[in-house]
């Protein structure tokens, strides 16, 4: 683990480098102030942690102060404006995660365009979402839940970082799955959104798994599965959802069965997209 953060520690100095030289007409005294990193999101939530990450080595390497600034409100889209607005020149640097190309699809009216605005540098990190509840929610595996939401719809509600997060998108996808009836409470980040579930005020969450992690190592969640293909390795007991899911599929026993189960899914997906303002099923 040490040497994969090395390793992307000396990325992140190198793709940062190229990206300064590039948009400051190739000068070499670069950075000669401080530099800026944009963090559009609450903080304590794992892309604070990421800029952290970056900040603290780009600092010691080059002499100059990489500081980190959460702007979170507006789903994101306020702290991202404001990096987009910001001189083109190298000093202002900005974390985002999905919701960076899922937010025009939400909102009509941005004040950025993800493409002409900005330029990118690096691919930082990837994360799988997990599925946790309080330690006191009576379901401890995905088949409880449902069992659990199902005997008890519109009673139950989730938790996740902002609308349009890919998070909530995982939580109605699972949702869409078994055909469940949960609320969902949005929040202006991962760590607000994992404070209301540790506290009891929404059981469940939905959240990238860097939130929720050390939560879930001292017993403050439990977690019941994660959206990657495969076991997160620091949670081996905790299995990937899609395997849940299979468990609830209907099998095709006939074209015409598929027809109906492909039609159904593209009327749910397409309520999905209506409630959330997002894009359509274009078949």
């Amino acid at each position: 683990m040490q040497l994969i953060r090395r390793h992307f520690l000396r990325l992140a100095c190198a793709a940062a480098a190229t990206s300064a030289v590039s948009r400051t007409a190739g000068a070499q005294t670069y950075p000669t102030r401080s530099v800026r990193i944009i963090v559009p999101f609450a903080a304590g939530g794992p892309a604070t942690v990421l800029a952290h990450v970056i900040a603290q080595p780009l600092t010691e390497t080059w002499g100059q102060s990489f500081y980190v600034e959460n702007l979170p409100t507006g789903a994101s889209n306020v702290g991202t404006a404001t990096a987009a607005k910001a001189p083109p020149d190298g000093y202002t640097l900005l974390i985002v995660t999905p919701s960076f190309v899922i937010n025009p699809s939400l909102y009509p009216k941005l004040a950025y365009d993800p493409i002409r605005d900005f330029t990118a540098v690096a691919l930082a990190v990837t994360s799988p979402h997990v599925l946790v509840v309080n330690p006191s929610f009576p379901a401890h595996n995905v088949k409880e839940l449902v069992a659990l939401v199902k005997a008890n719809p519109g009673k139950y509600s989730y938790a996740s970082a902002g609308t349009g997060q890919s998070a909530q998108l995982a939580a109605e996808l699972f949702k869409l799955a078994f055909g469940l009836d949960l609320l969902h409470v949005p929040f202006n980040g991962g760590a607000p959104a994992m404070n209301s579930t540790v506290g009891g005020h929404t059981p469940i969450a939905f959240n990238a798994l860097p939130s929720a992690a050390a939560l879930i190592k001292e017993g403050k969640l439990r977690a019941l599965a994660v959206t990657s293909g495969q076991r997160a390795p620091e949670f081996p007991r905790c299995r990937p959802w899609r395997r849940w899911a299979s468990q609830a599929r209907s099998p095709c026993s006939s074209r015409a069965s598929c027809l109906r189960l492909e039609r159904r899914r593209r009327s749910s997906i397409s309520s999905i997209g209506r409630s959330l303002r997002f894009w359509r099923d274009p078949r």
